[in-house]
């Protein structure tokens, strides 16, 4: 290696002047602004059930850590969502009355006592008769 004289450093090349290859990058440098809304609504979204901080910021172009501040400042209050945003929960409605379309359930049967027996083995239990029914109905199916 020998020394440049005029700037005294060294270069790695042999030829003076010549600095190397260089590479150049076109297109956005990684820095995006973005609105406070935007920053809300990012948050926001990476806060509905079942969804994951690495998968939102990999789909906005951001990092994880941005999206965990975001959202800390949206529980803060520093972020709000913008008037114009999707609501992101929707009041719930009971109604009491029973559906037409669901069949009404059937009134609890009353337990019967049952006894099996299988060579020496006796086995007694108390069953109710809807199970009963359903197992006696089973059985003659398997057949």
């Amino acid at each position: 290696m020998e020394a440049d004289v005029q700037m005294d450093v060294q270069l790695d090349v042999a030829t003076p002047g010549y600095v190397g290859r260089l590479e150049v990058v076109e297109g956005p440098t990684g820095r995006r602004l973005r609105t406070e809304g935007e920053r809300a609504r990012i948050a926001a979204e990476s806060l509905m059930p079942g969804m994951q901080v690495a998968v939102v910021a990999r789909k906005y172009g951001t990092t994880r850590s941005q999206v965990y501040d975001w959202r800390r400042r949206l529980r803060l209050g520093e972020l709000v969502l913008p008037e114009s945003a999707e609501p992101l929960f929707a009041p719930l409605l009971v109604d009491d009355a029973q559906s037409p379309l669901l069949p009404p359930k059937p009134p609890k049967s009353a337990a019967a006592k049952v006894e099996i027996v299988v060579g020496d083995a006796v086995i007694r239990t108390t069953v109710e008769v809807e199970q009963l029914v359903q197992v006696i109905r089973a059985v003659r199916a398997s057949r």
